[in-house]
C-alpha cells in the first residue's frame, strides 16, 4: 500500500483545531456506533453535521442529504460507509474543500486516499476518531 495516516502530533492538531465535523453515514439508530461516535463529538463541543439520505434529524441535528448541502466549511469529513463507497464520499470533500477525510476504524480505500491527498486533503484511514480523541486530547 502507498498510503499512510499523518502522525499522532498531526491528529491531535487536526482534532484540536477542528470545529466542525460532518459525520457521512450518521445513523439515527442509537445502538449504532455511528450514532454514538456522532453523539461522542457533539459532547466534546463540536458543531457535528450528519449525513445521511433519508433522516430529517438525529441527536437533534439536521440532517443533511449530501456534503454540498452542509451550510458551513467542514474540517473533517467523518466517514461509516464501506470501503467501495468512499472514493465518491472523497470527491465530494475534495469538492467542498474539506479540511480532512477520516475513514473510520476497519475502512481502507486506496482510491479515496489518493483523491484526497492529491487534492491536499489529509486523509485517515482505519482510525476510529473517538478513540484518537480520548487518546490525544486528554
Amino acid at each position: 500500500m502507498v498510503w499512510s495516516n499523518p502522525s499522532d502530533e498531526q491528529l491531535a492538531s487536526l482534532l484540536g483545531g477542528a470545529k466542525t465535523i460532518a459525520v457521512y453515514g450518521c445513523s439515527p439508530k442509537p445502538e449504532r456506533t455511528s450514532h454514538q461516535i456522532t453523539q461522542f463529538l457533539i459532547e466534546k463541543g463540536y458543531r457535528v453535521y450528519p449525513v445521511h439520505p433519508k433522516a430529517d434529524m438525529i441527536l437533534g441535528q439536521k440532517v443533511y442529504p449530501d456534503l454540498a448541502s452542509i451550510p458551513e466549511h467542514v474540517d473533517i469529513v467523518n466517514v461509516f460507509r464501506r470501503a467501495e463507497f468512499t472514493p465518491g464520499i472523497a470527491r465530494q470533500s475534495v469538492a467542498i474543500r474539506a479540511g480532512a477525510l477520516w475513514l473510520q476504524q476497519g475502512i481502507i480505500s486506496e482510491e479515496s486516499w489518493n483523491i484526497a491527498n492529491s487534492a491536499g486533503l489529509q486523509c485517515i484511514m482505519d482510525r476510529c476518531i473517538a478513540v484518537m480523541h480520548r487518546m490525544l486530547l486528554r
